[in-house]
């Protein structure tokens, strides 16, 4: 696509008012579309404009839902947002539906577009040769990390790799897909700096690209690339796990080291995490589980309604597992009576992302991409599937479970690969919740299809293991075909 520079100005405006003002350049007057590219003020803004785009809170809520309601740990009902999640949730989506193109197409396209305006143009700009090497390596992460996303929710997609790409492109082949996202993440991994050295939260560094390559590699289940990926992320000594789960999430606590790549939010209007104004059930004053929060007038409850199924929640160990705190089984009515959300099916509700400073829908939450114990579970999972089971890959599961509060499992119980290969399963489901994980771990154990139909989706069949390219799409870029089925 032949991207128009004029646009940047609002791109770039975007960028300086995002991702917590950590990323804020000044005076917006630098900016004009003659020399936006030409130093290193403006490549910075249109850089920080790819991260605003690859960390934009907005569209964080339906990443997770589609991610949880199309399996069985989410739940939907209510209010216009329904209109959208439950098509997802009974396997009748399209390429109409446009939570595809507005939520995951667009904004990754968007930050590839940044990416690949600094990626053209930083040979030629005036700044320090250092500075060329920083912003061209974050640029490959970004332009890498959209291309993971994309790839993940619709296969192989369009590679632009040039800001003067033609619109009509092909799909790239499976081959060319994978080869280009681990070629660049290994690219931008030699340039980035240490975690902990980036110029300030929520900057590229190389054990974010580790960990988004560790996925990567375990997503396309090839394990010993994973589970060597994941130790290289372990080999830093940076990242570790926070003591609470429970606390964990909390604005309190942001930027703790278990958060190794996450989309920052606040509690303003356009940078808010709207997760628990969703998952607020009806009349929401207060709850025993989290004797800490409480309802304000200023805070929303959405009409639609998130919820967690029973066939997921009645799995915890509830007097033990302190993940299972945040998902609240009982609450307390504006009216000062006790409702028991046990008592309709389906109705548990995740307050994961609870914030006293909510305002409307805007809760100051970030909302975590990656955390630390993904590594380990990862990296765990990796190893039983190349010689498991093993007490290493124990260990790595264990260290999870110490933290939860729950029992240490132990080869005795971990009798074979398969057993093993459920348990990780099953400690995925109780740590990753509300964090939209879902979709991809079901999908990589062939089990997305078969757990549908179990639930009675009849509609479900080969052809959702991945989403339709948006049609708006399709029309714009006649090169670019259907997946087989939509």
């Amino acid at each position: 696509m032949k991207y128009k520079i004029y646009s940047l100005i609002a791109f770039t405006f975007l960028a300086l008012t995002g991702c917590k003002k950590i990323l804020e350049v000044t005076p917006y007057a630098e900016f004009s579309p003659a020399t936006v590219l030409s130093g290193e003020a403006g490549t910075r803004a249109v850089l920080f404009s790819s991260y605003a785009n690859a960390q934009n809170p907005t569209p964080s809520r339906f990443l997770i839902n589609i991610s949880e309601v199309s399996t069985d740990v989410g739940f939907n009902s209510g209010g216009n947002e329904n209109l959208a999640l439950s098509q997802i949730q009974n396997f009748t989506w399209d390429a109409a539906l446009g939570t595809f193109q507005a939520d995951v197409w667009g904004p990754s396209y968007r930050s590839i577009r940044d990416a690949n305006l600094v990626l053209d143009n930083i040979a030629n700009a005036n700044m320090p040769d250092a500075k060329k090497k920083l912003y061209t390596a974050e640029a490959k992460f970004l332009r890498a990390a959209a291309y993971d996303l994309l790839y993940r929710w619709f296969g192989p997609v369009p590679l632009r790799l040039s800001s003067i790409t033609e619109v009509e492109l092909a799909r790239a082949t499976d081959a060319e897909m994978r080869n280009f996202i681990e070629t660049e993440f290994n690219a931008a991994i030699a340039d980035l700096p240490a975690p902990g050295a980036e110029e300030a939260f929520g900057r590229a560094n190389k054990g974010i690209a580790w960990a988004i390559l560790t996925k990567y590699y375990l997503n396309t289940r090839q394990w010993q690339k994973a589970a060597d990926a994941g130790q290289q992320v372990m080999n830093f000594n940076y990242y570790q796990l926070f003591p609470q789960y429970q606390d964990m999430f909390t604005v309190a606590n942001e930027r703790n080291r278990e958060m190794i790549w996450v989309t920052p939010c606040r509690n303003e209007v356009g940078f808010g995490n709207w997760y628990t104004a969703g998952a607020l059930p009806p009349a929401f004053k207060s709850t025993t589980q989290i004797p800490a929060f409480v309802f304000t007038l200023s805070m929303a409850n959405f009409a639609t309604q998130y919820r967690m199924r029973t066939m997921f929640t009645s799995t915890f160990d509830v007097a033990n597992d302190k993940r299972a705190t945040l998902l609240i089984r009982s609450y307390v009515n504006q009216s000062n009576a006790t409702v028991n959300l046990l008592a309709t099916a389906d109705n548990v509700r995740s307050l994961k992302y609870w914030d006293n400073a909510t305002i409307g829908n805007h809760s100051g939450n970030d909302v975590p991409l990656i955390r630390y114990a993904d590594i380990l579970l990862s990296r765990a999972e990796a190893l039983n599937e190349l010689n498991g089971p093993t007490q290493e890959a124990l260990d790595l599961i264990n260290l999870v479970r110490t933290r939860a509060g729950i029992a240490a499992l132990t080869l005795a119980q971990a009798i074979s690969k398969d057993v093993l290969r459920d348990f990780i399963l099953r400690e995925r489901a109780w740590e990753f919740y509300s964090e939209g994980k879902r979709r991809e771990d079901l999908l990589r154990h062939n089990r997305f299809i078969t757990g549908a139909q179990a639930r009675g989706i009849t509609a479900a069949a080969e052809k959702h293991k991945l989403f339709p390219i948006p049609q708006a799409e399709i029309d714009a870029n006649k090169a670019c075909k259907q997946t087989d089925g939509y």
